[in-house]
Order: structure tokens, then sequence, then C-alpha cells
């Protein structure tokens, strides 16, 4: 189901949001009948604790502990167990700032997300919340449909997420908007110079392919590439079996950019949209990609592959050099890309890469204002020796043993010939349910790049 506010038109009870400075006031403007229960029931406003208040005829209204700031710091989307109270419509009632007020209601949008296509759907009614004052419905609405795009993606078993049906939910997104999409697959992505594309998926039964789909008329140009691939065994430099137990989540840049590209298009922004996904299985078969095999990419940069299991730079690489070939304003490219990524920042941040300091300066204002937290890593150009053999242009896996998303980001560097790109190595899951983030898939910097992006494009 998508995310929902309740009607603005409907009865709704009172959530009171009250923090430690203000619990005495708090307790002190209720009756004495709430006094008493509250302080019974041991309520002290700590972060997260949500208790109901009784009236003549049920549930009369709520309270939840808003914390300290410190405490707030520690945890985000605080307040999005409230969404577990009883079905009906509920209001904010607090002093909290605009921010607090989007934060909230953001929140409880994404608490709603259940993935039920393999289990009994829960049939109870929920709780909604009616918009806070000053908040913008459409667009926290569009952050949380795009992030539920994003989730069902990434969750759905590879098996009934391939790339065929990658290309499904990328045309019927397409088809959903009215935007236009060119697909090229199978051996077609020889004759039209996708080497990469091509060698990687190959060996699957499942034809690899490069989703294209356009939107918009009018504006400033965004492009933005995502890597696809729907599993990933390491090829023949296999993965050991822990290791791919998560694979089916090695499509979450493809995943991230399409629940962005929905945002972007239910929000009708004046921008020309571009998204390029790159769609594989990495499996094995006779004719797999091989150690110290040499590619020649669509770019014409040779790239010697000392790791098949370091794949989704290659694809990456071919869409890059595309999106190169026509003028845009801005081009991102988000992919699950790295374990060193992960080990440098954990699952919670997105990190990026940029040389362009308008655009982080952008990332980071938009990063507070869509409560999605990022981190900027360097392109450092020192590093370009490593990824250099000697027998190719390019080294796909140089095995130094430091800096790996580093390394990699400056592989892709090389295929972006732009000056205002942005790459982003996400991890696309969450290990542990978390307030607004169950476990499983997630999205990461989608909604910081939307905020950004009045700022990044002038609009």
């Amino acid at each position: 189901m998508p995310p929902v506010f309740a009607d603005p038109a409907a009865s709704s009870r009172a959530l009171h949001v009250v923090d430690a400075e203000g619990f005495e006031a708090f307790l002190a403007s209720q009756s004495n009948e709430v006094r008493a229960w509250l302080t019974g029931a041991g309520f002290d406003a700590a972060l997260g604790d949500l208790r109901l208040i009784p009236g003549p005829s049920g549930v009369a209204a709520a309270v939840i502990g808003y914390g300290t700031a410190k405490t707030r710091a520690r945890q985000r989307f605080s307040l999005a167990k409230a969404a577990s109270l009883p079905a009906g419509a509920w209001h904010l009632h607090g002093n909290l700032t605009q921010a607090q007020r989007d934060e909230a209601a953001l929140a409880w949008l994404l608490a709603q997300y259940r993935f039920d296509r393999y289990r009994s759907p829960k049939t109870s009614e929920p709780a909604l919340l009616k918009a806070p004052e000053g908040c913008d419905a459409n667009r926290l609405l569009a952050m949380a449909a795009g992030e539920f795009l994003t989730r069902d993606l990434i969750n759905t078993p590879a098996a009934d997420m391939g790339p065929d049906q990658l290309e499904a939910a990328f045309l019927a997104l397409a088809s959903r908007f009215g935007a236009e999409t060119r697909i090229v697959r199978g051996d077609d992505l020889l004759t039209e110079n996708f080497p990469m594309i091509h060698a990687v998926g190959r060996a699957s039964p499942r034809a690899p392919r490069l989703l294209d789909l356009r939107w918009g008329n009018s504006g400033p140009r965004l492009t933005l590439v995502g890597k696809g691939v729907c599993f990933d065994t390491g090829g023949l430099n296999i993965k050991p079996s822990n290791g791919m137990l998560l694979m089916k989540k090695d499509m979450g840049g493809a995943a991230t950019v399409m629940g962005l590209a929905q945002m972007i298009m239910q929000l009708g922004l004046p921008i020309r949209l571009r998204v390029l996904v790159a769609a594989v299985e990495n499996v094995i078969s006779g004719n797999a990609l091989k150690p110290r095999d040499i590619l020649t990419s669509r770019k014409g940069l040779t790239v010697e592959v000392n790791d098949t299991d370091a794949e989704g730079r290659l694809v990456l690489g071919d869409a890059l050099a595309l999106a190169c070939e026509e003028e845009t304003d801005a081009l991102i490219s988000m992919a699950t890309l790295t374990g060193a990524a992960r080990i440098a920042v954990g699952p919670d941040l997105a990190p990026y890469y940029t040389d362009d300091p308008a655009m982080a300066a952008a990332l980071e204002q938009g990063a507070l204002a869509g409560f999605d937290p990022v981190w900027r890593l360097p392109f450092h150009t020192p590093y370009e020796h490593i990824i250099e053999p000697g027998i190719a242009d390019l080294d796909n896996a140089p095995g130094w043993g430091f800096a790996g998303s580093v390394t990699a980001a400056l592989f892709l560097r090389r295929f972006a010939d732009h000056p205002r790109y942005m790459h982003f190595d996400i991890y696309g899951h969450s290990p542990a349910d978390a307030p607004a983030r169950p476990k499983g898939g997630v999205g990461q910097g989608a909604r910081a790049i939307l905020a950004a992006l009045p700022e990044m494009l002038g609009l």
C-alpha cells in the first residue's frame, strides 16, 4: 500500500510530543486524572516512550517522549513508534520546530511500509497522522512512496527480481508517468557497443540489458545511473556461501535511482530526467567472464579483469560512458559497489564522491532537509596509479588492500567524463529493525538528492 496521511477533515486524537525540558510543564497542564495516570505509569518523557491516555469512552489521546537533544541525536525517526497507535486519525501536539514536524511526519509515513508479498498481509486498520502544520505533504508523500518502491525492489528475491523483472518494474514506472524508454538486450549490447555490460551478464540465461528512461521536456538536465546486478555470485571468483546471502540487494543502486526518479516525476519537478540502469546477473557458466580477461569498454578504455566479483564497476562504466555522450547538467551514479564503503561508515550513512564543491554543499544541506545522512569521501587522485595495471588502461580490482571504495570510485570517474559528477557507494540494507527502517532493503541518498536538486540545478 502507498503511504498516506489522514484525511485533514477527519476527527482526530492528539499525540502529545513531550521532551525532557518541557516534561514538568506538560504534567502541570494536564488534569489531575491524567497527571496521576502518567506518573503512576512511570512516564518521564524518555525518547520513544509511548503511552495511551484513557478517556470516558476509550483512548482519548496519547503521549510520546521526545527525550533530550542528546538522545534525539542518537536515534533518527524516534517518533516513528507512534505509527503503532490505535487505528484512526491522529494529530501532533507539542512545541516542535518545522524540521521536527517534517521529520515526525516522514517517520510516520515510512513506518507504514510492509513487505507482504510472501506472507499473509496484516488486515488491521492503521493509525494515520494528519499532515502537520507547515509541512509540504506532497513532498513527504513522494519521498516515502519512492522509498517504498526502492525497498520493494531490493527485498524481492532474485528468483523474482532478475533482469526481466527489473525491466518490467522500470517500464511500469515509466508508463505511470508518461516517460519514454529504450531497452537494449542480450547480444544487441555488442552490436550497440556495451561490451562490459554484455561480458558481465552473458553467462546468465536471463539476458543482460541496458534500461534507458527519459522524462520531462524543459529545464535543466539530470542523469541518474544505477547498478542493477540482480544477483552476484562473484562469477568465477565465486563468493563463499555466506557472502551470497544478501546479494539479491546488489541491484540496490538501480532500485534507489528508480525510487528517486519516482519522487522527481511524482512531484513534477521542472527538469529533464534521464535514468540509465545496467541490469545483469553475475553467475557462472562455460562462457562466463574469466580472471585476467581484457575488455574494451564503450569509451575505448581497456580493462583487465583481475576479479570477476568486481563486476559492478564494469557495467557502470559502459552506462556512464553513454550518459556522457550527450549534455547533462549533473550526473549521479548509485551502486552497492564495495564492502570497503560499508566498513568505513557502516550501514546507515551513504558515502559519496564528487569533485564539485557546490554539489557537495547542496547535498549536505539536502541531507538535513531529507533526513537522509550522507558522508563525503575523496576522489583521491594520487591513488590513480593503483588502478593502472600496465597491461591495460585500467584494473577492475587491483588488490591493493587499502581504500577499496576510493579506488572503485576513481575507476568510475575515468568513464564519467563530466565536471559535475557524483557517485554514491551505498549499502542498501538495514541489518536490524530501527525506527521507520525495518530490517531489509532500504534507500540511501535519494531523499538527500531530491532536497538538494533546487540548489544543484538552479530550479
